[in-house]
């Protein structure tokens, strides 16, 4: 008989620790002043060229600034803006930003 726990950490091992485990939301947060010019201070852009990043799922996030940062998603500003970023800042602004919780209503 497999217990719960067994096949947890059987599907763990598999899958891999999702990684906003080992991410600082704190450090993200820091990081994410240089962000606040287009994206704004909680990742709600004011600007129609520039996405919200605020409530955006840590792993898509993390996933996009991998691919601007590789060149294999291009824009001329991402691109300067996430080449220097190691894989421990690019998970903590993502921790950071998928952390942020927004809100839609009806009016």
């Amino acid at each position: 008989m497999i217990r719960p726990l067994s096949l947890s950490l059987a599907c763990l091992l598999a899958c891999g620790a999702p990684a906003s485990q080992a991410a600082d939301r704190a450090a993200g947060k820091a990081k994410a002043a240089a962000c606040a010019v287009c994206h704004g201070p909680l990742g709600l852009s004011m600007l129609p060229n520039a996405p919200h990043l605020a409530g955006q799922p840590e792993i898509y996030l993390a996933e996009q600034l991998r691919a601007y940062r590789s060149g294999k998603r291009a824009h001329e500003v991402m691109g300067v803006i996430a080449k220097p970023l190691g894989d421990a800042d690019i998970d903590d602004l993502a921790a950071w930003y998928g952390s942020i919780r927004i809100e839609a209503r009806e009016p």
